[in-house]
């Protein structure tokens, strides 16, 4: 068995008995109306609840939102003190984002909201040469019960 098998069926080994593992949250970040905006040209969603904050602020939120694919696209990048379940392992050369398997937005993020992740391990096994992993991740809204994202995103790990 070569040093990258050994390294990967280790991994495997490790990664199965953390299973049910969570990370702590990450630490608050603010969503702000300039952040919005921003992601509103890159992505060409002008909105009017995300970007027309006169219009939003007498809308059905009460305030312009984040879209959720903003939501979507920064929380696996908010700042962490520890790792992900299934990052760093010994051997690793390179981990990939391979997609989702579902999304949901259970909750709108207002402009000014601070929010944060928690990520927790729920599958790891060979998949093409590699180790996939499934995380169940939430983003938590401040002072809000219901989460505003649950995703079931998937990585894959290179040895």
């Amino acid at each position: 068995m070569s040093d990258s098998e050994t390294n990967m069926a280790n991994a495997l080994a490790a990664l199965q008995e953390r299973i049910g593992d969570s990370s702590p949250p990450t630490d608050w970040f603010e969503i702000t109306q300039d952040r919005i905006q921003d992601f509103a040209d890159v992505t060409l969603d002008q909105q009017w609840i995300h970007v027309d904050v006169d219009r939003a602020n007498s809308g059905p939120f009460g305030t312009p939102i984040a879209h959720g694919h903003l939501t979507l696209s920064i929380m696996g990048h908010l700042p962490r003190t520890e790792p992900v379940p299934g990052q760093a392992l010994e051997g690793q050369k390179l981990g990939i984002n391979y997609g989702f398997d579902k999304v949901r937005f259970p909750s709108p993020v207002p402009v000014g909201a601070m929010i944060r992740t928690t990520s927790t391990l729920k599958r790891a096994e060979i998949k093409g040469g590699m180790i996939e992993i499934m995380n169940e991740v939430k983003v938590e809204v401040q002072g809000q019960d219901k989460p505003a994202v649950v995703a079931e995103s998937l990585g894959r790990l290179v040895f």
